[in-house]
């Protein structure tokens, strides 16, 4: 694939405070732009300034909501060199949410050439403080002026960068999480093992309302009986129960996480016990009650790990260990972000370097 490049004639001042980066705020002097047209397949690969881009106020997106996106990051590491986690897998999962929306399937070689192009390009953006990292946003959506609901026969795939501060500025502090049994967020057959914004769309009144009970963040039960747990807004959740390592199943209606796969590889390495099925809240409590609940956690490529310190379902508030994060899911964020930051060595095969 040949990538005309671009470069900015105005380079933006780079934060020099990277302790106050937040999240999503601050974006590089370049972005990734590819075109496709029904007929002429994925063309015109392109590396241009940050900046707006124009759109049809009829464009197939705004109606229709024919968008899929995957969320990754670059690190630093001591000796200054930068790399990826596992960053095929979050483009073969890209194509996965592009089957079941029907958008064009963009060759993954083709997505991991404009990612290494983009990232040496703005490579001075890339964070050097403990912790921060380049977020990478890759996303597709469908530009057609056509008030119709159909596939689209136009898309734009780009891909947008932004240098993030450290997910936990504070220590990793446990989170409290909220059980939903008012709305759900997908059911099997609909789009929920995708990563499109419908299903961020639908998770915001449990969000709401967790908010307004003084809690971080919302655990979804199923969408037909209500009692399996699924995931939480942002993460796959994961408990360890009486030393096994249980995690809801894949069946079509929640994320295929990158990090919920490594942390299932690691545990297995590590030889413990972990088992991918249907689990109730009803016996995560009964769990709780047997003393036999003794680690909840997050994963995802935000937090890596995000221990949970309460669990609430209806009037009933579970303390889990002690609101204190325990041994497997510090021992699981040392390791991951050892290999990540380049602090341990990678025995999984995980790391990409840039353009390596």
């Amino acid at each position: 694939m040949n990538i005309r490049i671009e470069k900015t004639t105005a380079p933006k001042a780079k934060p020099t405070d990277e302790s106050a980066l937040g999240f999503g705020k601050v974006f590089t002097d370049h972005m990734f732009i590819m075109e496709y047209d029904t007929g002429m397949g994925w063309h015109d690969a392109r590396i241009v300034p940050y900046g707006e881009i124009s759109l049809s106020p009829a464009a197939m997106v705004f109606h229709y909501g024919q968008e899929i996106f995957e969320g990754m990051k670059a690190y630093r590491t001591p000796d200054g060199e930068i790399q990826f986690f596992r960053p095929e897998e979050n483009f073969k999962r890209l194509n996965q949410s592009a089957e079941r929306l029907v958008i064009p399937e963009l060759p993954v070689e083709d997505a991991l050439q404009a990612l290494h192009a983009l990232v040496e390009v703005d490579k001075d953006w890339v964070p050097h403080n403990d912790g921060a990292s380049l977020y990478i946003r890759p996303f597709i959506i469908a530009v057609d002026p056509f008030l119709g609901v159909r596939p689209g026969d136009k898309y734009l795939f780009m891909i947008i960068l932004s240098p993030s501060g450290a997910y936990y500025s504070t220590g990793l502090n446990p989170v409290d999480i909220y059980v939903e049994t008012n709305y759900v967020r997908a059911v099997k057959g609909g789009m929920g093992y995708t990563k499109t914004g419908g299903n961020y769309a639908a998770s915001l009144a449990g969000q709401d309302e967790a908010h307004k009970q003084n809690y971080s963040q919302v655990l979804w039960l199923d969408g037909v009986e209500r009692k399996y747990i699924e995931e939480v807004g942002a993460m796959n959740i994961m408990f360890i129960i009486d030393n096994e390592v249980v995690t809801p199943e894949l069946q079509g209606s929640i994320l295929p996480g990158i990090t919920r796969k490594s942390v299932l590889e690691l545990c297995k390495k590590w030889g413990m016990k972990v088992s991918e099925r249907r689990i109730s809240i009803q016996e995560v409590s009964d769990a709780y009650d047997a003393g036999k609940l003794q680690e909840v956690f997050g994963t995802g490529t935000a937090a890596v790990i995000s221990p949970v310190g309460h669990l609430k379902w209806g009037d009933k508030v579970m303390e889990i260990n002690g609101n204190k994060i325990g041994a497997i899911s510090q021992k699981l964020y040392d390791t991951m972000t050892g290999m990540q930051y380049g602090k341990l060595a990678d025995e999984m095969g995980w790391i990409v370097k840039l353009n390596g």
